[in-house]
């Protein structure tokens, strides 16, 4: 009867082992990153849930550079593609090549093959292109020549693109949209913050060089396997799954809305407050949980008509009436 009660011992102690490094990572990400702990906590909220992340903000709000700190913190592999309009899938994806030594052809993987893939303006691409990410989003594989080829794990998406600058773009379809775990919108920093940004630069701070900024990794895969693992046991009430219903079914009756969250949608709203409660320190999630992570966790997924778009409906704007009008669970 003890081994049972060794096992739940020590796996409560990784539990908070990983918790407490996972905490970290602001204090370690702020060394490259100034004032962007939401967009922080929204990317370790995708890595527990396995899922991707969508960074949308005008340039130079130091995306890419988030995304490459947060990579060196984890002490994870990351590859970045920029998205052009000639890209081609197998520039992503990998190809078969000719090897002329042995007559033979070979795989050469693609950037794809990473744990952090920072997939850089990726509207900008056409959805031909755009399209050979949903394979790995999903499936965590690669089809090439129609052998399967697993992605390593962790495996996750981070995709920008300029919410200002449109001329040039390719709008994402629904369908890949819907595969974003989140989306992080990345404002413009406030006047303190750009202040350290310029005293930072000032004082030699080279953003290429983020070893040199003092970062170091405080975390690892195998934190993250433990997080995931006590994420997994993190309770729901059946009045917080009806919660999350009731939003999402919700939105596909607003009047403003053509387009409403789909049941994927209500899966990962339930998901992203899970993960979050446990971030914070519980083993439940709460109601409040649930409205921390509306926002990001649905904005993509609703579809606006064009009259209340022209009124100045936004996403967010309905999302938040839809959360002030369904009943909170007591």
């Amino acid at each position: 009867m003890m081994a049972p009660t060794t096992d739940s011992a020590g796996n409560t102690e990784d539990a908070a082992t990983a918790r407490a490094s996972l905490e970290t990572l602001r204090t370690e990400i702020a060394k490259a990153v100034v004032g962007q702990d939401p967009a922080v906590t929204g990317l370790v909220v995708a890595l527990l849930c396995r899922g991707h992340v969508l960074l949308e903000g005008v340039p130079g709000v130091a995306k890419t550079l988030l995304v490459r700190a947060l990579a060196s913190a984890l002490e994870l592999d990351t590859k970045r593609v920029q998205f052009t309009p000639d890209l081609m899938p197998s520039d992503v994806t990998g190809s078969l090549v000719y090897d002329t030594r042995t007559a033979e052809f070979s795989f050469q993987p693609g950037p794809v093959f990473t744990n952090l893939l920072l997939a850089d303006e990726i509207n900008r691409t056409p959805p031909k292109t755009q399209s050979s990410l949903l394979e790995a989003m999903e499936e965590r594989q690669v089809t090439v020549d129609g052998t399967p080829r697993p992605l390593p794990e962790p495996f996750l998406v981070a995709a920008t693109q300029n919410p200002v600058e449109y001329e040039g773009t390719y709008p994402l379809p629904e369908a890949q949209l819907d595969r974003f775990l989140l989306k992080l919108t990345i404002p413009l920093p406030s006047r303190e913050d750009e202040i350290d940004v310029l005293t930072r630069h000032a004082s030699g701070f080279d953003p290429r060089d983020l070893h040199a900024a003092g970062v170091r990794p405080v975390a690892g895969p195998a934190d993250l396997e433990a997080a995931r693992a006590a994420v997994a046991g993190t309770a729901v009430s059946a009045e917080i799954t009806a919660y999350v219903v009731d939003i999402c079914r919700a939105t596909r009756q607003s009047p403003s809305l053509t387009l409403g969250v789909s049941p994927r949608g209500a899966t990962a709203l339930l998901a992203a407050a899970r993960a979050w409660a446990w971030l914070t320190g519980r083993d439940y999630v709460t109601p409040d949980d649930v409205k921390a992570l509306a926002l990001p966790a649905l904005r993509h997924r609703v579809q606006l008509r064009p009259e209340a778009e022209m009124e100045g409906v936004t996403a967010d704007s309905v999302i938040n009436s839809v959360l002030a009008q369904v009943p909170v669970p007591r």
